[in-house]
C-alpha cells in the first residue's frame, strides 16, 4: 500500500484508505450497537437514542466507505475528515448517554459538522475534485 504526502496509508492511485477503514468500523459498531439497542436497554429514551446513533454511524460508515476512493482532492479529503469527526461526535454522545448516562451535549456540534462535512462534499463535487472523472 503506498503512503501520501501527509503519511496515511493511501489505497490505489493515491487516495487515502482511512475513510474505508472508519466506514467500515463504524457500520460494525453500528450492527453490534442497534442489537443492543433491541435486546439489551428496557429504557425507551435511551433505546431510541442508541438507534438514532446507530441509524446515523452505519449511513456514514457505509458513506464514508464508498466515497473514500473517490476522495481526489484535498476539499474532498477535508470533507470526509469533517463528516468522520461529525459522526463520532453526534453518535458517541448519543451513545455514551444512552449506555453510561453522559450528557449529550456534543450531539448538535456533530450533527452540525456532518452537515458542513456534506456541503463541503458537495462543493468539492462541484468543483470536480469529490471524484474522478
Amino acid at each position: 500500500m503506498a503512503r501520501d504526502v501527509q503519511g496515511a496509508d493511501a489505497g490505489q492511485g493515491g487516495t487515502p484508505a482511512w475513510p474505508g477503514v472508519a466506514g467500515g468500523v463504524l457500520a460494525a459498531l453500528a450492527i453490534g450497537l442497534s442489537a443492543y439497542a433491541a435486546h439489551g436497554i428496557d429504557d425507551a429514551h435511551a433505546r431510541s437514542n442508541l438507534q438514532t446513533a446507530c441509524l446515523y454511524a452505519f449511513g456514514h460508515g457505509v458513506a464514508l466507505a464508498t466515497l473514500g476512493p473517490w476522495a481526489a482532492g484535498r476539499l474532498a479529503r477535508v470533507a470526509l475528515a469533517v463528516l468522520l469527526l461529525g459522526v463520532l461526535l453526534f453518535c458517541g454522545s448519543l451513545a455514551g448517554g444512552a449506555l453510561a448516562g453522559w450528557p449529550t451535549r456534543l450531539a448538535p456540534t456533530g450533527g452540525s459538522l456532518m452537515m458542513l462535512g456534506w456541503l463541503l462534499w458537495a462543493a468539492a463535487a462541484w468543483r470536480g475534485r469529490g471524484g474522478r472523472r
